[in-house]
């Protein structure tokens, strides 16, 4: 197909087409004459995908590149190849301004430590998702509510509960393209579902408990 019709199967303009293609996130369509060249289902797919890494899973054009050369890394296995797309889709979390090294630091990195050697999760301690979770659990307790780290482990099994349900989900798709878009869409809409059936539980026990039923 040309590439005005790849444009139209996928939406995506022919100048983005071709700027994805000098930045190669788009391997160059085969030439068919000196001005046309021609494209394939391949295209397509690896397009809807690039699309999906940057619209969905939000991820600069520099992690993409990152995700897309795992992926053609045929020699590399499948977990790394999951752990490169999802560790780009953990944001970054500061320091509020606080010494990583501060008592609230110490503690929360301490409280993770124990968490992940308690459970045996295959998780390194520099893992950006562990990194974060230090980050909230340092938060917490520089505002005063440290004392919610006890829901932690509630917190644990829960994750551990969604996270075989979307490793069930994941393992349907055969082909390594497939294999890191569900993970993107998963985890990115995913997160978003968790929280609003979050939310719509806490308005439900919130009703139960203070007598204000179908009242947020």
């Amino acid at each position: 197909m040309r590439i005005g019709e790849l444009s139209r199967r996928t939406g995506v303009p022919v100048p983005t087409i071709k700027y994805y293609v000098r930045e190669g996130l788009l391997p160059p369509g085969e030439l068919s004459s000196p001005n046309q060249a021609s494209y394939g289902d391949g295209h397509e797919r690896r397009l809807r995908l690039v699309r999906a890494l940057l619209e969905v899973g939000g991820l600069s054009v520099a992690a993409i590149g990152d995700v897309l050369a795992a992926i053609d890394d045929r020699e590399q296995p499948v977990h790394k190849l999951l752990g490169t797309a999802a560790r780009r889709l953990v944001p970054e979390y500061g320091d509020g301004g606080s010494s990583q090294d501060d008592a609230e630091a110490v503690l929360a990195r301490e409280r993770v430590t124990r968490l992940v050697e308690a459970r045996g999760w295959h998780v390194h301690p520099g893992n950006r998702a562990a990194e974060a979770l230090q980050a909230a659990l340092a938060s917490l307790a520089r505002v005063g509510h440290g004392s919610f780290a006890e829901l932690l482990d509630v917190y644990a099994d829960a994750a551990e509960q969604v996270a075989r349900a979307d490793l069930d989900y994941t393992a349907r798709r055969a082909d390594r393209e497939d294999l890191v878009e569900a993970v993107v869409v998963g985890t990115v809409v995913g997160d978003a579902m968790f929280a609003a059936l979050r939310r719509m539980a806490q308005v439900d026990a919130s009703s139960r408990v203070f007598g204000q039923a179908g009242q947020e």
